[in-house]
């Protein structure tokens, strides 16, 4: 049972973390929004709305993150702020292995984590999914789990993702350029006598659908072209179809 009598007017903070956010939901990108979402399932509407408003005012003071957790101080009612904490299971050796077999054999994957976005194929792996991957704790009298200090810190960590995904790498205990390294160190083969490649073998080339060049034209603008010399209407026709015949050849 929590003793309300502990609680108080939530006293204003000074120089606390600006969040970009004045209204609406928190999360510019898909992965912030995840982010969020997998603490907004677990808590009560009134604390996560407690802890918008603790975030849009400044109320967190501090942010950390580091392996496994995120951690700041959030002003609340009392003289002291409390210390809030959110935890995440970090990945362990064996997820961290096939973490980087997964990016290795998708290239695309360690370019985009290199230019500070998640890719949507590592959603389960990377990001917080159930409850059985989070716990809160603050020095606060409140035992809502999370309160709304574990909340406001969350959603400031949220735009801290937003603005560099490797936050999330951080916290799962994942150093992007032991990634980098590690996806580097395949094992592949190659014979160095072989200067052509005649022994190699390549990746399957991507199936693309046919169509017709002339359907890629745009029609009105092909025959703009082929008035701009004084030809008649007549003779843009048969040009057009003149075109379309070669096309068919080639």
């Amino acid at each position: 049972m929590v003793d309300f009598s502990q609680y108080g007017k939530r006293r204003k903070a000074k120089g606390g973390i600006e969040s970009k956010n004045k209204r609406g939901a928190f999360g510019q990108t898909w992965w912030g929004r995840h982010f969020v979402a997998a603490m907004e399932d677990l808590a009560d509407p009134g604390r996560i709305a407690r802890g918008r408003t603790y975030a849009r005012q400044g109320q967190v003071l501090t942010l950390g993150v580091e392996r496994g957790q995120i951690y700041g101080e959030v002003q609340g009612s009392q003289l002291e702020p409390f210390s809030a904490s959110v935890t995440v299971d970090p990945l362990t050796q064996g997820e961290v292995a096939a973490l980087v077999g997964r990016v290795r054999s998708n290239p695309g994957m360690l370019a985009e984590l290199a230019s500070n976005a998640i890719p949507q194929a590592l959603a389960s792996v990377l990001l917080p999914h159930d409850k059985g991957q989070l716990d809160f704790d603050c020095t606060c009298p409140d035992d809502g789990w999370p309160c709304k200090h574990a909340a406001a810190l969350m959603y400031i960590a949220a735009e801290h993702i937003d603005a560099s995904a490797a936050t999330i790498l951080t916290l799962r205990g994942v150093d992007l350029d032991q990634l980098i390294e590690g996806v580097g160190d395949g094992d592949d083969e190659f014979d160095p006598d072989d200067w052509f490649g005649d022994r190699a073998s390549f990746p399957q080339l991507p199936q693309v659908s046919f169509a017709p060049a002339m359907d890629d034209l745009d029609p009105l603008i092909l025959r703009r072209i082929f008035r701009a010399d004084g030809s008649s209407e007549a003779e843009v026709s048969r040009a057009g179809a003149d075109l379309r015949q070669f096309y068919d050849r080639m």
